[in-house]
C-alpha cells in the first residue's frame, strides 16, 4: 500500500491518481500507524516552507520518517514535501527548521524571472535507480526555492545519497536518492510519460 500524507498541503488528487495508474492501491491519510508501516510513503507538497512545516509537525511527520528510516521502508518527497526534508528553509528572510533528515538550506534561486515554471533536462547521478529509463527526459518543474548545495550527512539508516541536479539561474539539488529517502524537487505527477515511469520506478522500491 501506498500512502499519501494528507497534511493539507499538496497536489493530492493528482497525486493520487499518478500513483494509482501503476496497480497500487494508494491510501490518502494522516493516520500515524497507516504512514508509518506503508509499503511506500509520499510527501506532497506546494506553497511557503513554513506553512508545509506547520502541518507537517501537526501530523507527526518528523516521527513518521524517522520511524520508517528505522524500518528500512520507501519514502517520497515531492516539491516543498522534498525541501522540508532539509534542515532548514531561508523564505523571504524567514528561517524555519526543516525535517533535518539532510544537512542544508532551501533558499531563493537565483534568477532573474521567477517562479522556475517548465520542463528541465536533468543531470542524473550515477547508478540512479529512480530515473532508470528516463535518464534523458525533461521534467515539470514549479517553485522558487530549492536547495543549491548538498552536504554529507551521518543519518545511520541513509545510505551515501545520489543527487542529481538542475540549473536554472544556477545549479539546484533537482532529486536525491538516500537509501529509503528520496525526494524530487520536480512533480513527476505532472511530467507525463517521464514522470510515469520514475513513479512506476519508484513504487517498484516499494516491494
Amino acid at each position: 500500500m501506498i500512502a499519501i500524507l494528507d497534511y493539507g498541503s499538496g497536489n493530492i488528487k493528482s497525486a493520487q491518481r499518478a500513483f494509482s495508474r501503476h496497480g497500487a492501491q494508494v491510501d490518502v491519510t494522516n493516520d500515524f500507524q497507516k504512514c508509518v508501516n506503508a509499503d511506500g510513503l509520499v510527501i506532497p507538497g506546494v506553497g511557503a516552507f513554513a506553512t508545509c512545516m506547520e502541518g507537517l509537525l501537526k501530523h507527526r511527520a518528523d516521527a513518521i520518517i524517522d520511524a520508517r528510516m528505522t524500518k528500512n521502508l520507501q519514502t517520497l518527497g515531492i516539491c516543498v514535501g522534498a525541501q522540508t526534508l532539509f534542515s532548514f528553509g531561508d523564505e523571504h528572510d524567514v528561517v524555519t527548521p526543516g525535517l533535518g533528515q539532510w544537512n542544508g538550506t532551501v533558499t531563493k534561486l537565483p534568477a532573474p524571472k521567477l517562479p522556475h515554471m517548465g520542463w528541465n533536462l536533468i543531470d542524473v547521478a550515477a547508478e540512479s535507480t529512480l530515473f532508470t529509463g528516463v535518464e534523458k527526459e525533461r521534467f515539470y518543474f514549479v517553485h522558487s526555492f530549492a536547495a543549491q548545495n548538498w552536504e554529507e550527512d551521518s543519518h545511520s539508516p541513509l545510505k551515501k545519497a545520489k543527487v542529481s541536479w538542475s540549473n536554472y539561474g544556477g545549479k539546484f539539488i533537482a532529486a536525491v536518492e538516500n537509501g529509503p529517502l528520496s525526494a524530487t524537487q520536480f512533480h513527476p505527477e505532472k511530467s507525463g510519460d517521464a514522470g510515469a515511469k520514475l513513479i512506476e520506478n519508484w513504487i517498484a522500491k516499494c516491494a
